[in-house]
């Protein structure tokens, strides 16, 4: 459920994050981050039945380049909307079953 900060509204998981079209932004410890299509992560996760708030989503993602450097996997520090455009896609929900959900949320 959406909380508000400063009279806004401010999504607490990724499907609200691909609701209101924000991509996802997954900053790492080091510096690095990643910039990820919402509707394709939430697909991601729900597909798997994975929580999607952010507290759980993050214990998912780990950066590649702390992997490759450290070989072991960095959890990131945090997870941010933005409104730049993505650079990671994922398989993308077919549009029936992204209008089912979202008239299921509405309701």
């Amino acid at each position: 459920m959406a909380r508000y900060r400063d009279g806004l509204k401010v999504a607490t998981c990724l499907f609200e994050a691909a609701a209101w079209h924000r991509t996802v932004k997954v900053i790492c410890r080091c510096g690095h981050f990643g910039l990820f299509h919402p509707h394709g992560i939430w697909w991601h996760f729900h597909r798997r039945g994975w929580d999607d708030n952010f507290g759980a989503a993050r214990e998912k993602f780990w950066c590649r380049e702390c992997a490759r450097r450290l070989g072991k996997r960095i959890r990131p520090k945090g997870i941010d909307l933005v409104d730049a455009p993505p650079q990671i896609t994922l398989t993308l929900p077919d549009e029936r079953e992204w209008k089912r959900i979202v008239n299921r949320f509405r309701g």
